[in-house]
C-alpha cells in the first residue's frame, strides 16, 4: 500500500477539516491514542476513539467505519484519524467499501498521511 506524507494540517474540503476536528475532540474526550471520524455518502459523519483493554484493542477507524455501516452507510466519502495510524485491518475494510474515499490520517505533529 502506498503513503504519502504531506507536511500541511489542512485539507482543501472544509467537510474533511470538519472530520479532522471531530477525530481531535473525541480523541481528546477520552484521553485516547486515537481518535477518527468518518463521513458517509449521504454526509452523515459518525466519530470514535481507540479503546484498549486487557481483553480487547479496538481501532478508532475501526469502531466508526461499524458505526455508519451499522447505521446504514453503503459507501464512505472521507474517513481521518487523528493520532496514531489506522491499523492495516481499517484501511482495507475502507477500500473494499469505497476505494476511491479520501482516507488519511494527521499525527500529532500534524502532518497528514494519505493512504
Amino acid at each position: 500500500m502506498i503513503q504519502q506524507v504531506m507536511q500541511k494540517m489542512t485539507f482543501s474540503n472544509p467537510e474533511d477539516e470538519k472530520l479532522l476536528t471531530l477525530a481531535k475532540a473525541t480523541a481528546a474526550r477520552v484521553s485516547a491514542t486515537q481518535g477518527a471520524a468518518v463521513r458517509d455518502e449521504t454526509g452523515r459523519t459518525y466519530a470514535a476513539a481507540s479503546v484498549k483493554l486487557d481483553s480487547i484493542t479496538l481501532d478508532a477507524l475501526e469502531l466508526a467505519l461499524g458505526m455508519a455501516l451499522s447505521s446504514g452507510a453503503i459507501a464512505i466519502e472521507a474517513a481521518i484519524t487523528f493520532g496514531s495510524e489506522p491499523i492495516a485491518r481499517a484501511r482495507l475494510a475502507v477500500r473494499e467499501i469505497s476505494p476511491s474515499a479520501l482516507l488519511a490520517s494527521v499525527d500529532q505533529d500534524g502532518k497528514i498521511s494519505t493512504f
